[in-house]
């Protein structure tokens, strides 16, 4: 049988418990999990925004996930240019991504090519976007009590 290959992109900055959780359902759905960890230049030509933790330093991180079988640096925006390079089965995404424009042209894009996408639950409770605007918050109060 056939191993199946998984990938599961994110930026992983402000690593969490969100972050651990979409490793770890995706790696229960595949034989071999490679993370996609973005790029610092890609976050900021993607979503407008600099990384607090530098790529080298997510990587590391990722990489000594259990989980994780291995660790990919995604630097190109179109994610049909990183299957060509890795050539996995299975794209996993937190379920954010499910019934939106974005999420219905990478379903479209990917099974042109026999790629399955699945979604796992978005965690509610911790997000790097929160965590990111309590580091702003802080930095803002340090920088007025200074």
């Amino acid at each position: 049988m056939r191993e199946i290959v998984g990938y599961a992109p994110g930026a992983f900055d402000l690593f969490h418990i969100g972050h651990l959780n979409i490793l770890k359902h995706a790696k229960r759905r595949c034989d071999r999990l490679i993370a996609g960890v973005v790029s610092d230049e890609m976050l900021r030509l993607t979503k407008g925004i600099s990384p607090v933790v530098p790529i080298a330093e997510r990587m590391e991180i990722v990489r000594h996930i259990d989980f994780v079988d291995d660790v990919h640096c995604e630097d190109v925006p179109d994610k049909l240019e990183v299957w060509r390079e890795l050539r996995f089965d299975v794209f996993f995404k937190g379920d954010d991504w499910r019934g939106t424009a974005k999420g219905a042209e990478l379903e479209r894009r990917f099974a042109e090519v026999g790629v399955r996408v699945e979604y796992f639950p978005y965690t509610m409770s911790t997000s790097s976007t929160k965590l990111r605007g309590a580091l702003d918050a802080l930095t803002a109060a340090t920088a007025r009590d200074a």
